[in-house]
Protein backbone atom coordinates (compact mmCIF):
# COMPACT_ATOMS: atom_id res chain seq x y z
CA UNK A 1 0.00 0.00 0.00
CA UNK A 2 1.06 3.26 -0.83
CA UNK A 3 0.92 4.79 2.81
CA UNK A 4 3.87 6.71 3.72
CA UNK A 5 2.32 8.76 6.61
CA UNK A 6 0.56 7.35 9.19
CA UNK A 7 -2.64 9.66 10.41
CA UNK A 8 -4.13 9.34 13.25
CA UNK A 9 -7.57 9.96 14.28
CA UNK A 10 -7.06 13.23 16.15
CA UNK A 11 -5.18 14.82 13.10
CA UNK A 12 -7.13 14.13 10.55
CA UNK A 13 -10.52 15.19 12.80
CA UNK A 14 -8.85 18.27 13.58
CA UNK A 15 -7.29 19.13 9.83
CA UNK A 16 -10.96 18.43 9.28
CA UNK A 17 -11.99 20.48 11.31
CA UNK A 18 -11.58 23.88 9.09
CA UNK A 19 -12.94 22.54 6.21
CA UNK A 20 -17.09 22.68 5.44
CA UNK A 21 -17.22 18.85 5.28
CA UNK A 22 -19.22 17.83 8.26
CA UNK A 23 -18.13 15.32 10.41
CA UNK A 24 -15.74 12.63 9.59
CA UNK A 25 -17.32 8.66 9.58
CA UNK A 26 -14.10 7.03 7.95
CA UNK A 27 -11.20 6.51 6.44
CA UNK A 28 -8.75 4.10 4.91
CA UNK A 29 -5.26 4.72 3.37
CA UNK A 30 -5.25 3.81 -1.04
CA UNK A 31 -3.24 1.20 -2.76
CA UNK A 32 -3.05 3.21 -5.52
CA UNK A 33 -0.04 6.03 -6.64
CA UNK A 34 3.68 5.87 -6.24
CA UNK A 35 4.55 9.44 -5.33
CA UNK A 36 2.54 10.03 -2.73
CA UNK A 37 0.22 9.18 0.69
CA UNK A 38 -3.35 8.72 -0.54
CA UNK A 39 -6.45 8.36 2.07
CA UNK A 40 -10.21 8.30 0.90
CA UNK A 41 -12.45 9.92 3.50
CA UNK A 42 -15.98 9.38 3.89
CA UNK A 43 -17.79 12.63 5.92
CA UNK A 44 -21.36 14.08 6.25
CA UNK A 45 -20.87 15.73 3.13
CA UNK A 46 -19.48 12.87 1.32
CA UNK A 47 -16.45 11.10 -0.20
CA UNK A 48 -13.13 13.21 -0.29
CA UNK A 49 -9.99 12.14 -1.28
CA UNK A 50 -6.73 13.48 0.61
CA UNK A 51 -3.34 13.44 -0.44
CA UNK A 52 -0.07 14.07 1.84
CA UNK A 53 2.56 15.00 -0.20
CA UNK A 54 6.27 13.33 -0.29
CA UNK A 55 9.62 14.38 -0.84
CA UNK A 56 9.61 13.77 -4.69
CA UNK A 57 7.34 16.67 -5.03
CA UNK A 58 8.18 19.86 -4.46
CA UNK A 59 6.71 21.89 -1.95
CA UNK A 60 6.62 25.27 -4.02
CA UNK A 61 5.61 23.42 -6.91
CA UNK A 62 1.93 22.65 -5.09
CA UNK A 63 0.32 26.05 -5.79
CA UNK A 64 0.80 25.25 -9.63
CA UNK A 65 -0.37 22.12 -9.25
CA UNK A 66 -3.95 22.86 -7.08
CA UNK A 67 -4.23 26.04 -9.05
CA UNK A 68 -4.53 24.14 -12.18
CA UNK A 69 -6.60 21.58 -11.06
CA UNK A 70 -8.75 23.99 -9.70
CA UNK A 71 -8.82 26.16 -13.03
CA UNK A 72 -9.73 22.79 -15.11
CA UNK A 73 -12.48 21.79 -12.82
CA UNK A 74 -13.98 24.54 -13.93
CA UNK A 75 -14.01 22.81 -17.53
CA UNK A 76 -15.07 20.04 -16.08
CA UNK A 77 -12.04 18.02 -16.75
CA UNK A 78 -11.38 17.57 -12.84
CA UNK A 79 -11.84 16.56 -9.58
CA UNK A 80 -12.08 20.35 -8.14
CA UNK A 81 -9.91 20.65 -4.80
CA UNK A 82 -11.22 22.02 -1.74
CA UNK A 83 -10.63 24.97 -0.07
CA UNK A 84 -10.60 25.49 3.40
CA UNK A 85 -12.65 28.22 5.43
CA UNK A 86 -9.88 30.68 5.29
CA UNK A 87 -9.80 29.78 1.42
CA UNK A 88 -6.33 27.83 1.23
CA UNK A 89 -5.97 24.77 -0.78
CA UNK A 90 -2.73 23.42 0.73
CA UNK A 91 -2.40 22.60 4.35
CA UNK A 92 0.03 20.74 6.49
CA UNK A 93 -1.13 17.42 7.98
CA UNK A 94 1.34 15.21 9.97
CA UNK A 95 4.20 17.10 9.06
CA UNK A 96 3.72 17.18 5.25
CA UNK A 97 2.11 19.41 3.14
CA UNK A 98 -1.35 17.85 2.07
CA UNK A 99 -4.71 18.95 -0.16
CA UNK A 100 -8.50 17.88 -0.18
CA UNK A 101 -10.46 16.58 -3.33
CA UNK A 102 -13.34 15.87 -4.10
CA UNK A 103 -13.79 12.32 -4.80
CA UNK A 104 -13.95 11.48 -8.69
CA UNK A 105 -16.25 8.63 -9.95
CA UNK A 106 -14.84 6.19 -12.18
CA UNK A 107 -12.39 3.64 -12.70
CA UNK A 108 -8.84 3.30 -14.54
CA UNK A 109 -8.83 1.00 -17.65
CA UNK A 110 -6.33 -2.25 -17.47
CA UNK A 111 -7.17 -3.18 -20.98
CA UNK A 112 -8.15 0.17 -22.42
CA UNK A 113 -10.07 0.14 -25.99
CA UNK A 114 -9.60 2.34 -29.47
CA UNK A 115 -12.93 3.94 -28.40
CA UNK A 116 -11.37 5.26 -24.67
CA UNK A 117 -8.23 6.63 -26.87
CA UNK A 118 -10.45 8.41 -28.91
CA UNK A 119 -12.70 9.70 -25.40
CA UNK A 120 -9.07 10.65 -24.08
CA UNK A 121 -7.99 12.20 -27.12
CA UNK A 122 -11.10 14.61 -26.97
CA UNK A 123 -10.42 15.05 -23.60
CA UNK A 124 -6.47 15.98 -23.45
CA UNK A 125 -7.07 18.63 -26.45
CA UNK A 126 -9.81 20.38 -24.15
CA UNK A 127 -7.18 20.51 -21.28
CA UNK A 128 -4.38 21.58 -24.36
CA UNK A 129 -6.98 24.61 -24.66
CA UNK A 130 -8.42 25.21 -21.01
CA UNK A 131 -4.67 25.28 -19.89
CA UNK A 132 -4.27 28.67 -22.21
CA UNK A 133 -5.76 30.78 -19.68
CA UNK A 134 -3.99 29.47 -16.95
CA UNK A 135 -1.70 32.51 -15.85
CA UNK A 136 0.56 30.75 -13.34
CA UNK A 137 3.85 28.89 -14.88
CA UNK A 138 6.07 26.25 -14.44
CA UNK A 139 8.86 24.93 -16.28
CA UNK A 140 9.14 21.35 -17.66
CA UNK A 141 12.37 19.82 -14.98
CA UNK A 142 11.82 16.53 -16.95
CA UNK A 143 12.32 17.81 -20.00
CA UNK A 144 15.00 17.69 -22.55
CA UNK A 145 17.35 19.95 -20.83
CA UNK A 146 17.03 17.75 -17.52
CA UNK A 147 17.37 14.28 -18.97
CA UNK A 148 21.35 14.15 -19.37
CA UNK A 149 21.66 15.00 -15.83
CA UNK A 150 19.06 12.68 -15.07
CA UNK A 151 21.36 9.93 -16.83
CA UNK A 152 24.93 11.07 -15.79
CA UNK A 153 23.08 10.31 -12.08
CA UNK A 154 23.39 6.44 -13.19
CA UNK A 155 25.54 6.29 -15.86
CA UNK A 156 28.24 3.83 -14.57
CA UNK A 157 25.60 1.50 -13.42
CA UNK A 158 23.03 1.48 -16.95
CA UNK A 159 24.41 -1.76 -17.94
CA UNK A 160 23.27 -3.41 -14.92
CA UNK A 161 19.78 -3.02 -16.28
CA UNK A 162 20.64 -4.13 -19.56
CA UNK A 163 23.70 -4.78 -21.64
CA UNK A 164 24.31 -1.96 -24.02
CA UNK A 165 21.83 0.76 -22.16
CA UNK A 166 24.14 2.98 -21.68
CA UNK A 167 25.10 2.95 -25.42
CA UNK A 168 21.56 3.17 -26.56
CA UNK A 169 20.85 6.61 -24.39
CA UNK A 170 23.47 8.24 -25.02
CA UNK A 171 22.93 8.17 -28.61
CA UNK A 172 19.73 8.64 -28.27
CA UNK A 173 20.49 11.99 -25.94
CA UNK A 174 23.13 13.39 -28.42
CA UNK A 175 20.51 13.27 -31.61
CA UNK A 176 17.61 14.46 -29.87
CA UNK A 177 19.67 17.27 -28.18
CA UNK A 178 20.61 18.25 -32.00
CA UNK A 179 17.13 18.21 -33.47
CA UNK A 180 14.60 18.35 -31.13
CA UNK A 181 12.05 21.42 -32.17
CA UNK A 182 11.85 24.53 -30.28
CA UNK A 183 8.81 26.47 -32.00
CA UNK A 184 5.95 24.32 -31.67
CA UNK A 185 2.52 25.74 -29.92
CA UNK A 186 3.30 25.73 -25.94
CA UNK A 187 1.13 25.55 -23.18
CA UNK A 188 -0.08 23.46 -19.95
CA UNK A 189 0.45 20.00 -20.28
CA UNK A 190 -0.66 17.18 -18.05
CA UNK A 191 3.27 14.85 -19.00
CA UNK A 192 2.22 11.48 -17.16
CA UNK A 193 -1.72 10.96 -18.92
CA UNK A 194 -0.87 7.01 -18.35
CA UNK A 195 -3.91 4.80 -18.08
CA UNK A 196 -3.99 4.96 -14.19
CA UNK A 197 -4.42 8.95 -14.65
CA UNK A 198 -7.46 8.59 -16.48
CA UNK A 199 -11.26 7.54 -15.31
CA UNK A 200 -13.78 6.15 -16.47
CA UNK A 201 -17.34 5.59 -15.92
CA UNK A 202 -18.02 2.69 -18.77
CA UNK A 203 -17.07 4.63 -21.81
CA UNK A 204 -17.37 7.85 -20.78
CA UNK A 205 -14.02 9.47 -19.53
CA UNK A 206 -15.12 10.64 -16.05
CA UNK A 207 -12.01 13.10 -15.40
CA UNK A 208 -8.55 13.21 -15.42
CA UNK A 209 -6.22 12.76 -12.05
CA UNK A 210 -2.22 13.34 -10.95
CA UNK A 211 -1.17 16.55 -12.19
CA UNK A 212 2.18 16.25 -10.30
CA UNK A 213 4.17 16.92 -13.41
CA UNK A 214 2.08 18.90 -14.94
CA UNK A 215 4.61 22.18 -16.84
CA UNK A 216 4.33 24.36 -19.62
CA UNK A 217 6.08 22.80 -22.89
CA UNK A 218 4.95 21.95 -26.12
CA UNK A 219 1.33 20.80 -26.47
CA UNK A 220 2.38 18.02 -29.13
CA UNK A 221 5.07 16.65 -26.65
CA UNK A 222 1.82 15.39 -24.56
CA UNK A 223 0.21 13.99 -27.03
CA UNK A 224 3.36 12.38 -28.06
CA UNK A 225 3.67 11.02 -24.33
CA UNK A 226 0.28 9.71 -24.33
CA UNK A 227 0.81 7.56 -27.58
CA UNK A 228 3.86 5.99 -25.84
CA UNK A 229 1.31 5.42 -22.98
CA UNK A 230 -1.55 3.87 -24.43
CA UNK A 231 -1.00 2.48 -27.93
CA UNK A 232 1.66 -0.08 -26.84
CA UNK A 233 0.26 -3.51 -26.36
CA UNK A 234 1.81 -6.15 -24.12
CA UNK A 235 3.89 -7.90 -26.54
CA UNK A 236 5.05 -4.24 -26.89
CA UNK A 237 3.56 -3.92 -30.67
CA UNK A 238 2.36 -0.26 -31.47
CA UNK A 239 -1.65 -0.62 -31.70
CA UNK A 240 -2.14 1.24 -35.14
CA UNK A 241 -5.81 1.28 -34.65
CA UNK A 242 -5.63 3.01 -31.09
CA UNK A 243 -3.30 5.58 -32.44
CA UNK A 244 -5.64 6.69 -34.87
CA UNK A 245 -8.11 6.66 -32.45
CA UNK A 246 -6.18 9.01 -30.02
CA UNK A 247 -5.04 11.22 -32.64
CA UNK A 248 -8.80 11.87 -34.41
CA UNK A 249 -9.99 12.13 -30.99
CA UNK A 250 -7.78 15.00 -30.00
CA UNK A 251 -8.05 16.49 -33.69
CA UNK A 252 -11.87 16.44 -33.25
CA UNK A 253 -11.27 19.52 -30.82
CA UNK A 254 -7.69 20.54 -31.52
CA UNK A 255 -6.13 20.37 -35.14
CA UNK A 256 -2.05 19.84 -34.94
CA UNK A 257 -0.24 22.17 -36.78
CA UNK A 258 1.98 20.74 -39.71
CA UNK A 259 4.71 21.54 -37.90
CA UNK A 260 3.24 19.53 -34.65
CA UNK A 261 2.32 16.38 -37.32
CA UNK A 262 6.58 16.36 -38.98
CA UNK A 263 7.84 16.28 -35.21
CA UNK A 264 5.43 13.71 -33.63
CA UNK A 265 8.00 10.58 -34.48
CA UNK A 266 10.63 12.98 -32.53
CA UNK A 267 8.95 13.94 -30.08
CA UNK A 268 7.61 10.37 -29.66
CA UNK A 269 11.71 9.50 -28.94
CA UNK A 270 11.76 11.49 -26.23
CA UNK A 271 8.72 10.45 -24.50
CA UNK A 272 10.20 7.15 -24.47
CA UNK A 273 13.59 8.11 -23.60
CA UNK A 274 11.97 10.52 -20.44
CA UNK A 275 10.56 7.31 -19.31
CA UNK A 276 13.34 4.94 -20.17
CA UNK A 277 15.71 7.04 -17.56
CA UNK A 278 13.11 7.92 -14.83
CA UNK A 279 12.24 4.57 -14.40
CA UNK A 280 16.20 3.49 -14.55
CA UNK A 281 16.87 5.45 -11.90
CA UNK A 282 14.47 4.43 -10.02
CA UNK A 283 15.27 0.54 -10.86
CA UNK A 284 18.70 1.43 -9.55
CA UNK A 285 17.93 3.14 -6.56
CA UNK A 286 14.88 1.99 -5.32
CA UNK A 287 15.29 -0.41 -2.01
CA UNK A 288 13.82 -3.90 -2.86
CA UNK A 289 12.36 -3.91 0.54
CA UNK A 290 10.26 -0.03 -0.88
CA UNK A 291 6.56 -0.51 -0.73
CA UNK A 292 6.31 0.46 -3.85
CA UNK A 293 7.90 -1.78 -6.82
CA UNK A 294 10.14 0.25 -9.48
CA UNK A 295 8.73 -0.05 -12.64
CA UNK A 296 10.68 -1.99 -15.69
CA UNK A 297 12.78 0.38 -17.93
CA UNK A 298 13.46 -2.01 -20.57
CA UNK A 299 10.14 -1.75 -21.96
CA UNK A 300 10.84 1.64 -23.06
CA UNK A 301 13.76 0.46 -24.91
CA UNK A 302 11.22 -1.58 -27.17
CA UNK A 303 9.14 1.51 -27.74
CA UNK A 304 12.11 3.68 -28.63
CA UNK A 305 13.40 1.20 -31.15
CA UNK A 306 9.76 1.38 -32.70
CA UNK A 307 10.42 4.82 -32.84
CA UNK A 308 13.39 5.14 -34.29
CA UNK A 309 11.66 2.95 -36.84
CA UNK A 310 8.92 5.48 -37.66
CA UNK A 311 9.18 8.04 -40.53
CA UNK A 312 6.16 10.02 -40.79
CA UNK A 313 3.19 10.55 -38.32
CA UNK A 314 1.71 8.48 -40.52
CA UNK A 315 2.60 5.48 -38.42
CA UNK A 316 0.82 6.74 -36.02
CA UNK A 317 -2.33 6.53 -37.07
CA UNK A 318 -2.61 10.53 -38.44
Amino acid sequence: MAVYTEVSDDELSAFLADYDVGALLSYKGIAEGVENTNYLLHTEKGPLFLTLYEKRVARHDLPFFLGLMEHLARAGLTPTPVRDRRGRLLRELAGKPAALVAFLEGVWLRRPQPRHCAALGRTMAELHLAGQSYPQRRDNALGLAGWRPLYLRFRSRADEIMPGLSGIIERELAELEASWPRDLPQGVVHADLFPDNVFFLGDRLSGLIDFYFACNDALSYDLAITLNAWCFEADHAFNLTKGHALLAGYQSVRALTPAESAALPLLARGAALRFLLTRAYDWLHTSREALVKPKDPSEFVRRLAFHRSVRAASAYGL
